[in-house]
């Protein structure tokens, strides 16, 4: 294990002090100036708009020192992310819908990190792929996983692409800046004040002052620049106590890998590789099973005793070397004639790193926290579940031992927002695979869908921190503030293990509910009980109606008329399933690669006024695939509110985890 611990860096870039006369062009913007609309995306126009102010017109009678063909632009936002995977996608929806100004800058021109096009993995959680059912993450990543399965039931990884980039590009508060690097910071009395950020492709050097940051680049890159604390490598069983942890500490980590892509030509695809392609053998792969060749391999391993941040480039040689050579035993080993027809249609070449830095916060997650040993956090924002999930860091080199050692975790657990912000700088959130753990706990929360669900967390808790002019640290401290955040997190319908809506501003809270009908086994009450989320085979937290007369309704009624002014309904979107976007065959054959059947699909919110009997239609929906769907409308005097449903996307019952009524 090494530990590290950077210097500030209180000298910002000689030449780029505000004022001084080296200064090349600058331009002032407020980042996400743009007029933000009840949940309506810009228009095409303001979004050109906001593009173009990126990237003024520079004045060729000012040069910037040292880059004389360089454009200073000067950006101020209320949140700064470093890095686009699923992490900073997150944490920019997330705090952007929750009212604050956001910037996300991404060293590519693709968003989604490791699930991306470029490298091709698909997403997994909690649920553990299906094997733990019923734990599939909610909130934004659900929402992202429905869109792309409802428009792009062919899984083309190139849309899933532009969905995230749709996403970001619709928000009104979200500046986005594809191929920016992140490359330097300024740090005074422990608080991060401006950073730098690089397009060279535009020509322009960013220099953004922000009140919040956020490292979601996975190996720390504006962390070290701020001078956090961070780790590298594992560390002695002894340290936390942690029996999964090896005896002695070590900097080795978790290799990269490639992966490629295969299908069948209908005619024989001949392989010839390159000479630089290892030449593989069936003893190099008696851990490693090559029964299916249209979406391989997450065991083409390599890197992981060298580093993985510097050693970028031999790494990427040496994990393409192996993937020519797996391919061509398959294809020209005579061990695998019916690969005869196919034939490679895409190669990676972007490393998917799993492992490098780690920072340091005011809580690091270990073994005993995954398992329940030292009970629950006071903090809890987000959850996990995959398993202790540790591979050899010699990877494919050593084909004497498998390529992995999978411990399962008996329950899903909870992440703290301590583990999610560092100890050192006083406005640096973090999330990903470089939050705060030891590298046994890492070996859990590294996979995407707990990255998505931190980004989230922290996404939401910059908006708070920017509302109330506090620092992360200020927000765990004060603990009736922290609890109005863990709500405002449910209500965005991230999941927090063993925590209910207690939502004060609520009025459903407080309604009697009946309904047309409720199947075996559910109550149209459990639609106020507080949880959203069943396991497989239970009714305890929503309703089911029959839809056999062609509709069923669910009513929620008051003693006294409440005004109310908007509506959100958490609908079941089948949480038993798995669902994300693979090339792998077996895998999808356990999802609805398509809208879920489970899904309301069409539906009418109505309301009855004081001393009515008749009710009032205020909104109408016809093509619903969403889990979480909300509705804001002029505020209504309303004795009774009636979700009526008319169809879902397939099954034969409506389905409701809850109804939320608010006055505004």
């Amino acid at each position: 294990m090494t530990h590290f611990k950077q210097i500030d860096r209180r000298i910002f870039l000689k030449g780029l002090s505000a004022g001084t006369a080296t200064l090349g062009y600058s331009v002032y913007v407020r980042a996400g100036d743009l007029p933000a609309s009840e949940g309506n995306p810009p228009s095409v126009e303001e979004i050109r708009r906001s593009l173009d102010s990126l990237s003024p017109e520079p004045d060729p009678s000012r040069r910037f020192e040292g880059e004389p063909n360089m454009t200073l632009v000067d950006l101020e936002t209320d949140f700064f992310i470093a890095g686009g995977g699923m992490a900073g996608v997150c944490a920019a929806l997330a705090a952007a819908r929750n009212g604050i100004k956001v910037v996300l800058a991404q060293d590519r021109s693709r968003l989604g990190g490791n699930a991306s096009s470029e490298v091709r993995m698909h997403i997994v959680g909690s649920d553990h792929s299906g094997a733990r059912k019923g734990w599939r993450e909610a909130g934004i990543l659900e929402e992202l996983r429905l869109e792309n399965a409802a428009w792009n039931p062919h899984s083309a990884w190139e849309l899933w692409d532009l969905l995230l980039y749709d996403k970001l590009i619709s928000e009104p508060n979200v500046t986005l800046l594809l191929d920016s690097v992140l490359y330097a910071a300024e740090v005074e009395e422990g608080v991060i004040e401006r950073v730098m950020v690089r397009c060279d492709k535009t020509e322009n050097l960013y220099r953004i002052k922000a009140k919040q940051y956020a490292d979601c680049t996975g190996d720390c890159r504006l962390a070290i620049e701020t001078g956090a604390e961070f780790r590298w490598g594992h560390e002695a069983r002894s340290e936390f106590n942690e029996p999964l942890a090896p005896e002695d500490p070590g900097p080795e980590t978790l290799g990269s890998s490639i992966l490629f892509t295969a299908r069948d030509y209908g005619k024989p695809i001949p392989y010839k590789p390159p000479h630089w392609a290892r030449k593989v053998t069936k003893d190099d792969l008696r851990f490693r099973s090559v029964k299916n060749w249209e979406y391989g391999y997450w065991w083409i391993e390599w890197g992981g005793e060298h580093d993985t941040i510097r050693d970028n480039e031999r790494i990427r040689f040496e994990l393409l070397s192996i993937v020519m050579g797996v391919w061509d035993y398959i294809k020209n080993s005579g061990d695998h004639p019916d690969s005869a027809n196919w034939g490679m249609d895409w190669v990676g070449m972007i490393p998917g790193k799993r492992e490098s830095r780690r920072v340091i916060g005011d809580h690091i997650l270990t073994q005993s926290d995954l398992m329940g040993l030292n009970g629950d956090f006071e903090d809890a924002v987000a959850i996990g579940g995959w398993p202790f999930d540790n591979h050899p860091p010699s990877g494919f080199d050593n084909p004497e031992i498998p390529p992995y050692v999978s411990v399962k975790i008996a329950e899903v657990y909870n992440i703290p927002l301590r583990s999610l912000y560092s100890k050192d700088l006083k406005n640096l959130f973090i999330a990903g695979r470089n939050i705060s753990t030891s590298h046994v706990a890492f070996t859990s929360t590294r996979v995407m869908g707990t990255c998505s669900v931190e980004g989230q967390a922290i996404g939401t808790a910059a908006a708070f921190c920017v509302k109330k002019d506090y620092n992360p640290r200020d927000l765990y401290e004060d603990k009736p503030c922290l609890k109005d955040y863990q709500q405002r997190l449910l209500r965005d319908d991230q999941t927090i293990k063993n925590l209910r809506n207690e939502d004060p501003d609520d009025l459903a809270r407080k309604a009697t509910v009946t309904a047309s009908s409720e199947i075996e086994g559910s109550k149209a009450v459990s639609i106020i009980d507080g949880f959203v989320r069943d396991m497989p085979g239970e009714w305890n937290h929503r309703w089911g109606g029959s839809l056999e007369s062609g509709e069923a309704w669910v009513d929620l009624s008051w003693e006294e008329p409440q005004e109310i002014g908007s509506i959100q309904i958490t609908f079941d979107s089948g949480f038993s399933r798995p669902l994300t976007l693979t090339e792998q065959a077996g895998f999808r054959s356990k999802m609805v690669t398509d809208r879920q059947p489970e899904t309301v699909k069409s539906y009418e919110i109505l309301y009855r006024p004081k001393g009515s009997k008749n009710y009032s239609s205020m909104v109408k929906v016809e093509d619903n695939w969403q889990r979480l769907c909300r509705h804001r409308f002029d505020r209504v005097e309303a004795e009774a509110i009636r979700i009526r449903v008319t169809a879902t996307n397939g099954n034969p019952e409506a389905r409701i985890y809850e109804v939320r009524c608010y006055g505004a």
